[in-house]
């Protein structure tokens, strides 16, 4: 007997009614106050304020040699923060979740977001250029613009997003609450488990939260964009099949009569081969044509011989006997079909052997 739990697997009848997020004014404060943090951290950093002096003294502290116990299960904990294998997981449940909803706008989302993640991340690393924390060269330096690639943390940025987009896309206000939760403590444990790692600095992974909350609380203004890219993926799709279905329906098949006859081989005897040669006969032609060959019995080992003179003792009852004989064996003809005439191969006509009288 089914659950309501199996129930709601099923894929439903019709698309249902998903409010989509706006840009309400608590979400426009908390974009700009996420805004003026992020920024706030930036420049702390350039500065080389006490930021920097906390960066160092938890980088010297080396948390991963106070509590070694920890390190073999938090190497595979901050997998969660990869963007290859959380946006694998996180992109199945949500293709789950369009098919069931009949919309793409789920994965569109992820994919909005993620597109987002890299290129706002992706260039401020690469023009702050910060050096980690196992490749510092100066104690007490920020370590900018020295070619590393570490600030703001990725892996903390992409939690919050990869993570977050599950309560983003939540249907209900309890699972928006309870995703909202678990995404956070997730990004949470994901930033620290690189603090303790020794891979970033601690304004890296504060800087990493920032940079993925601010991804989330801006989603609201691509949502026009996503959804007009939804109606051109399936209006596009929608014109591909009509244009298969056109196709099919010029696809020229033969024509046979509702319970008519299926074309038939019939065999047919050849020339000098001793097999029969199969003919079709059109479906169309109202009654099946048969046409015996003129095969060999199938007890006989060997070929006949040829048909050579008879000897000068024979008589002509021999010769006669022998013409008799080859007239029988060659008198059955094909017949032919009241409308699609068979022309048998080789001469219809018997042949004669001429008795030769030796000299």
């Amino acid at each position: 007997m089914r659950t309501d739990i199996f129930a709601r697997l099923d894929r439903e009848p019709e698309p249902p009614k998903i409010e989509v997020p706006r840009m309400t004014r608590t979400r426009l404060a908390l974009f700009g106050g996420t805004l003026a943090f992020y920024l706030a951290i930036v420049v702390a950093v350039l500065l080389s304020t006490w930021l920097v002096t906390l960066d160092w003294k938890i980088m010297l502290f080396r948390p991963y040699q106070q509590w070694p116990e920890l390190h073999a299960f938090l190497d595979y904990y901050v997998v969660l923060g990869q963007r290859g294998p959380t946006a694998v997981m996180v992109a199945a449940w949500l293709g789950w979740r369009s098919w069931r909803q009949h919309t793409l706008r789920p994965l569109l989302t992820l994919g909005a977001a993620l597109l987002l993640l890299n290129v706002t991340v992706g260039a401020v690393k690469l023009g702050l250029g910060r050096l980690g924390p196992h490749y510092a060269t100066q104690i007490g330096s920020a370590e900018l613009f020295a070619g590393g690639d570490i600030f703001p943390s990725g892996h903390t940025a992409n939690a919050v997003v990869t993570w977050g987009i599950l309560a983003y896309l939540a249907t209900t206000p309890r699972a928006r609450r309870y995703l909202s939760a678990l995404s956070a403590v997730v990004a949470l444990g994901v930033g620290l488990t690189t603090v303790y790692l020794g891979t970033h600095w601690l304004s890296d992974v504060l800087l990493g939260w920032a940079a993925g909350l601010l991804i989330l609380l801006a989603l609201p203004w691509c949502e026009p964009l996503i959804g007009r890219a939804e109606s051109m993926i399936l209006s596009l799709r929608d014109r591909l099949r009509e244009q298969l279905r056109a196709r099919r329906r010029l696809v020229p098949s033969l024509p046979v009569a509702s319970g008519g006859p299926r074309p038939v081989l019939i065999p047919q005897p050849s020339m000098g081969t001793g097999e029969p040669v199969r003919e079709t006969v059109g479906a169309g032609s109202g009654r099946t044509t048969s046409v015996r060959s003129e095969s060999r019995p199938a007890s006989e080992g060997r070929l006949a011989p040829p048909l050579t003179a008879p000897r000068a003792h024979s008589t002509h009852g021999h010769a006669g006997h022998a013409g008799h004989s080859t007239h029988a064996g060659h008198g059955t003809h094909a017949v032919r079909s009241e409308r699609t005439p068979v022309t048998p191969a080789g001469s219809r006509r018997p042949p004669h052997s001429r008795p030769l009288t030796g000299g």
